[in-house]
């Protein structure tokens, strides 16, 4: 490649806000150190106003806590893992059947581009968790280099093609997070009308390298699911339930920010671009986003949990919030860019409320707090 990788990185890096180190991510296989998601000392009645200060929590037993986190490990989190590393594979499947005579395009490429696309929505899903094997290790950033603000994909992946035509995995898994994972993919599928003997090489080794790192997180979690949820550690954790539901806060307040608000221009200058731009599906990986929030804040165990002293407002609420942004979304195009700004700008109000029913009401009901890395400004 003709950029820096590090230097690249770094620069996209800073304008997401983010500090991150570019090296190659660590063995996953090994048993990690989690981090201690840190947490606001006052409590979500104290920094916000309103109906917050009437909410009584919910006594949750030790044992329910268990059962619930144990659930959730089981359930939702290495299932979502799972289907990514299945749909990865799938895709690499295809593309050594297809590629098998380059150069493809027609029917081939568009088997390719519809697998990516389940692909890409598999990984939105398993985004919500947003701790463990995978940040610790930044793997996430190899799986999915977003918001790239400065458009370091497109030139990367190209250049790196140009300058290796017969890359392997093995090679690939070297490279920068710039040129690797699902948008890598999107940008070497959806870029071209065709995909040449050295584009081919680029799918099947980019597809390859992504099943590998995705296994090794969902192993991870196989193994050590007990203490990354701190499934028995849970009497005044700041992890395990904490850590759950700051996690699905933070997807949904980073959504509402990087994927809509920032590159729509809805409340300042626009930046960076929608998620699966160059795809044009915008509207698929903001639907798995909310589809996955959707499983995991209606879910039967936790709705038992918060009606357990005959209160189910917040249940209802959140089934509610969840409904409207599904509802519109669905008449949405797939590209939102193309929306009218009206309809971007109700689409980013519902997100809104998703917020504020997390952090003032489902949060303070289960006893938690909201973390210090909550960002919304609802």
């Amino acid at each position: 490649m003709k950029i820096n990788h590090a230097l690249a990185m770094a620069l996209s890096a800073l304008s997401a806000g983010l500090l991150i180190s570019c090296v190659k991510p660590a063995d996953e296989n090994k048993a990690p150190e989690v981090d201690s998601q840190k947490v606001a000392q006052n409590s979500a009645a104290d920094s916000n106003s309103g109906s917050v200060d009437k909410v009584v929590a919910v006594d949750i037993s030790a044992d329910t806590e268990k059962t619930y986190l144990t659930h959730v490990a089981d359930d939702i989190v290495i299932p979502a893992y799972a289907d990514a590393v299945k749909q990865s594979n799938l895709l690499h499947d295809l593309a050594q059947k297809h590629c098998k005579q380059a150069p493809i395009s027609g029917d081939e490429l568009q088997a390719l581009r519809d697998q990516w696309l389940v692909l890409a929505q598999a990984w939105a899903n398993a985004e919500m968790i947003n701790f463990g094997p995978a940040t610790a290790s930044m793997s996430n950033l190899y799986i999915n280099y977003y918001p790239d603000e400065r458009g370091l994909v497109h030139s990367g992946v190209a250049d790196l093609i140009a300058a290796n035509p017969t890359l392997t995995a093995e090679q690939l898994a070297n490279e920068s997070a710039i040129v690797q994972g699902v948008p890598g993919l999107e940008e070497a599928l959806y870029a071209n009308d065709s995909l040449d003997a050295g584009q081919c090489a680029y799918v099947i080794s980019a597809s390859s390298a992504l099943s590998t790192r995705l296994k090794n997180i969902e192993d991870n979690w196989q193994q050590n699911a007990t203490e990354l949820l701190a499934i028995d550690k849970t009497v005044d954790s700041d992890r395990g339930l904490n850590q759950w539901f700051n996690s699905l806060l933070s997807l949904v307040e980073t959504m509402k920010s990087n994927a809509i608000d920032q590159p729509l221009g809805l409340t300042g200058k626009a930046k960076g671009h929608l998620p699966a731009a160059t795809a044009g599906q915008s509207r698929a990986i903001i639907n798995a986003k909310l589809a996955t929030l959707n499983q995991a804040l209606t879910d039967p165990i936790l709705t038992a949990i918060l009606g357990s002293n005959n209160e189910n407002e917040v249940a209802d609420s959140l089934s509610t919030a969840l409904a409207d942004a599904t509802t519109l979304l669905a008449q949405m195009p797939e590209d939102l860019a193309t929306a009218d700004k009206a309809t971007q700008q109700e689409l980013h109000e519902h997100l809104t409320t998703i917020t504020r029913v997390i952090k003032r009401q489902l949060i303070p009901t289960l006893g938690l707090r909201v973390g210090f890395n909550s960002t919304d400004g609802d």
